[in-house]
């Protein structure tokens, strides 16, 4: 009989809230006191997958969470629903040379229009 350390468990809800918290690999290892080899091994033996997969499938979680948060905070914060407008809604800044280039060629329109040019 060979006698070697004792078996680690490893519990299952709180490796997937860290895979929630976008933890790595190591952080979530020295976590759990566990080896990557270990949690590795684990993985595969739990969820049938390997460790990439399970974390992919589980951190999904975390980006609920942040993305929940990040609406709540554009109730509040002006910069923070410009910021969602623009990753969301393809909303732009456009910067004061485009808007003044822009102006011009309304005006220039405006005038072609006005004496009967266009």
């Amino acid at each position: 009989m060979a006698i070697g350390r004792p078996k680690k468990e490893i519990d299952q809800k709180i490796f997937e809230k860290l895979c929630g918290l976008q933890c790595t690999l190591y952080e979530i290892t020295a976590f759990l006191d566990v080896s990557a080899d270990t949690l590795i091994a684990w993985c595969k033996k739990t969820y049938g997958l390997p460790f990439s997969k399970v974390f992919a499938i589980k951190r999904q979680a975390g980006f609920t969470s942040l993305r929940r948060s990040q609406f709540q905070l554009a109730e509040k914060s002006a910069a923070m629903a410009i910021w969602l407008g623009k990753q969301y809604l393809g909303q732009t800044d456009k910067d004061y040379w485009q808007r003044r280039q822009d102006e011009k060629a309304l005006e220039l329109k405006e005038r072609q229009v006005e004496q009967g040019e266009f």
